[in-house]
């Protein structure tokens, strides 16, 4: 028989009749001779009003004490829609992610997936039960709960699909699949039939919500098939798979913009040998995720390297640099809260020249400054002033026809 992981968000599972509705779908793949595996996330804005409870408790909580709260919200979604299962005529049956022994590392609230037991899970599907995890969470070998980070169920359902050889991970939103950029800021973009894994990863890295980006390198890893569909009806969402020839024919398959960013500059580094590393390795073990670098060369003796990090992480950031910066003779730190990241991604740069030349003449057109520019083999990424970013997405948007599919851009 053949295995099914699906995945409902918080807003599938937001209330009682979400629930029943997630569960309908489950059963109805069951009855189709699948053996299925539910993951699920916490209720609607569950995780949220946790947080803030902790906040409201302790301004800077421990982060394992947060890991005990926040993976409580998912404990109650599988309970309740393993009940939900039952009231249809179908058993089921929900575990924790301790329970399955979803093994992570100890760095708590964003936990890496190091191991997963299937022999439990196994047991149940051939047992006939649906059965359900609770995403987002794991335990580390000392049996501390972890949390993988927010939108760690995604990384649950694909993780598990590996684990488990399932035949497609479905994940189920409240949208319709993966658009051309975030239609809330761009009203006119259109949906993507497909996308490659290595696309899919440049955008979720790059503040697509739709995807969490470990769940794409679990997909591209271990090869599983990733269907991301709406809850709310039965048409078929975006397809998540290895790259296809066709797909180097499109320019750009999508644009980005990301607001929860800090950039940190250091300046007048000692320009010599191990600088970089000390300063990179500090962070690491600060446990500081560091997205775009860019060191330049001053003079012989002094380079100046600036880096962005998540705004989450700024504050760790910030402690970190102030630690090392006599170490590597830094005549200067500087922050900056006020910028946003604007990004083009698509398989087709590797083989079209011009199209940095079209991206920043429509930043220009549009009065948008670049405040500094990265860039891998399919991706071009601009940093620019928060207040005009809105602004920089419409304009790279309409220069590269995000508003019509693919087969039909120029």
């Amino acid at each position: 028989m053949a295995i099914v992981v699906q995945k409902f968000g918080g807003t599938s599972v937001a209330n009682a009749e979400k629930i029943r509705r997630a569960a309908d779908r489950a059963i109805a793949s069951s009855k189709q001779g699948n053996q299925v595996v539910v993951v699920a996330s916490a209720r609607g804005k569950q995780t949220d009003e946790l947080v803030a409870d902790a906040i409201e408790i302790n301004p800077n909580p421990p982060k394992r004490e947060m890991d005990m709260l926040l993976s409580t919200g998912e404990q109650q979604t599988v309970s309740l829609f393993a009940m939900a299962c039952y009231a249809l005529g179908q058993k089921a049956i929900s575990f924790t992610g301790s329970q399955i022994q979803m093994i992570t590392d100890d760095a708590h609230t964003k936990a890496r997936i190091q191991n997963i037991g299937t022999d439990r899970i196994k047991k149940k599907l051939d047992e006939g039960f649906i059965v359900i995890v609770a995403g987002f969470q794991g335990v580390d070998e000392e049996g501390n709960i972890t949390t993988l980070g927010r939108g760690g169920s995604d990384t649950s359902a694909v993780a598990l699909a590996a684990a488990l050889g399932a035949d497609t991970c479905e994940i189920y939103t409240d949208v319709d699949g993966i658009y051309s950029t975030d239609p809330r800021k761009y009203p006119k973009a259109v949906k993507m039939k497909q996308i490659s894994y290595d696309e899919m990863l440049e955008l979720a890295s790059l503040g697509a919500g739709v995807m969490h980006g470990r769940s794409i390198e679990f997909g591209k890893k271990y090869n599983v098939k990733i269907h991301v569909r709406s809850s709310l009806h039965d048409e078929p969402g975006t397809l998540i798979t290895h790259e296809v020839a066709k797909m180097e024919g499109i320019l750009v398959s999508g644009a980005t913009i990301h607001k929860d960013l800090a950039k940190i500059g250091m300046i007048g580094v000692d320009n010599r040998p191990g600088n970089a590393a000390r300063i990179f390795t500090h962070l690491a073990k600060a446990k500081v995720s560091v997205n775009d670098i860019i060191q330049t060369e001053v003079s012989s003796e002094k380079a100046n390297i600036s880096f962005t990090v998540s705004k989450s992480d700024l504050d760790s950031a910030r402690q970190a640099i102030e630690d090392i910066q006599e170490t590597v003779h830094c005549q200067n730190v500087f922050v900056r809260e006020d910028v946003a990241e604007v990004s083009i991604v698509g398989v087709g740069m590797r083989s079209h020249y011009g199209v940095a030349d079209r991206m920043f003449q429509a930043l220009a057109d549009a009065a948008v400054n670049i405040d500094s520019i990265t860039t891998s083999e399919i991706r071009i990424s601009c940093l620019v002033d928060l207040d005009h970013s809105d602004a920089a997405l419409t304009a790279i948007c309409d220069a590269f026809q995000l508003d019509k599919p693919a087969d039909k851009r120029t």
